[in-house]
């Protein structure tokens, strides 16, 4: 591990000089890519530094520890030390499993009313709000791409963008299905219904990230239409892509700019058409097959929202908080750390193997 960590910090060091030449500095595009390069790396040196710090501060003890004036300051020096290196190591074992390559991308989240009808595109809206207040929460750009309201303020589906940095690390656990467990304002006998949301978190691609062969592209433009005459416009500024190999159809309607909605809908569709080719390479894992969004059955599910218990419980890693209010209102920190560790844990035990 060591001659790894040694090797990191060279180039690190190696990626500083470079980003002092005059030449780089000067070329935009290179001197990002190197930036981009030594941030990835930047916690593992920082990590390993600290290491090293506490390595020197332990054996600086140990040679005091033969002088009886120092020994019971040294003592405490040395146990002081060894303790943060032990700290350190595991922190440093956690740093240097493979990084999720896209874990820095922007997100494309969809989210679809499943079982439940009204009350399922009612608790879709919920969750589009919970997403949005946390993108607000952590400085990221929210935007809609396509959006299929209901009369009664709930959402059959939605796609939107979330830009900001390590947006995909953060929310790639908020995939599968989402149940609501609570009493509907219709509801006369006050019964409680369970209802379901789907909810698919891609990482944001770009047409060079995955090739797609122009011919294969079906491309159709209508007008934007929407509930109650939301972003209705005269003009087909709206768009629909077909992959027709695969049957994918993507729509994008919330700009009135024709080309920037196709922009949006390319975006969405090579995300998806990566995440289904990522699944394909990956079915025999367990923990990817975990992942997937499923058929929106109210058996599925990762998540529970119980509000007469003011309950939410993450079933993947047996989380309950009682804290239903604020998670619902963005507050989704606490959950995806636990998830974050979680899996981190599962990919140290399965380095160890």
């Amino acid at each position: 591990m060591i001659e790894k960590l040694v090797a990191i910090e060279e180039k690190f060091k190696s990626l500083e000089e470079k980003m002092q030449d005059p030449e780089v500095y000067s070329d935009p595009k290179l001197y990002a890519k190197l930036a981009r390069e030594q941030k990835e790396i930047q916690p593992v040196v920082e990590a390993f530094r600290r290491y090293e710090k506490a390595r020197a501060d332990m054996e600086g003890a140990m040679e005091l520890m033969s002088d009886p004036e120092f020994k019971e300051m040294a003592q405490e020096e040395y146990d002081t030390a060894q303790s943060d290196m032990e700290k350190m190591e595991e922190e440093l074992k956690v740093l240097l499993l493979p990084r999720d390559p896209n874990d820095d991308k922007n997100v494309i989240i969809e989210i679809r009313g499943g079982a439940g009808g009204d009350e399922a595109a009612l608790f879709a809206n919920s969750l589009f709000r919970m997403y949005n207040m946390y993108a607000d929460s952590m400085r990221w750009k929210t935007e809609i791409a396509n959006l299929n309201d209901t009369e009664i303020g709930g959402i059959k589906e939605v796609s939107f963008i979330i830009e900001g940095d390590g947006a995909y690390s953060r929310l790639k656990f908020e995939s599968g299905v989402h149940r609501v467990q609570r009493v509907p304002e219709t509801e006369a006998s006050g019964r409680i219904h369970t209802s379901t949301v789907t909810v698919a978190v891609l990482p944001e691609m770009e047409e060079v990230d995955f090739e797609i062969n122009p011919s294969d592209l079906q491309i159709d433009t209508f007008r934007a239409s929407g509930a109650g005459g939301q972003h209705v416009n005269k003009t087909e500024s709206a768009i629909r892509i077909t992959h027709v190999p695969t049957g994918t159809v993507v729509e994008c309607q919330d700009e009135r700019s024709q080309h920037k909605n196709k922009d949006r809908a390319m975006k969405i569709l090579v995300s998806r058409l990566y995440e289904e080719e990522l699944r394909k390479q990956t079915a025999e894992l367990a923990a990817e097959r975990k992942s997937q969004v499923g058929t929106g059955d109210r058996s599925e599910r990762i998540r529970t929202y119980n509000y007469p218990q003011g309950r939410v419980t993450d079933h993947r890693i047996g989380l309950t908080l009682y804290k239903l209010e604020q998670i619902l209102n963005g507050s989704l920190d606490e959950v995806i750390d636990a998830l974050v560790m979680a899996d981190q844990a599962e990919k140290l035990k399965a380095s160890e193997a």
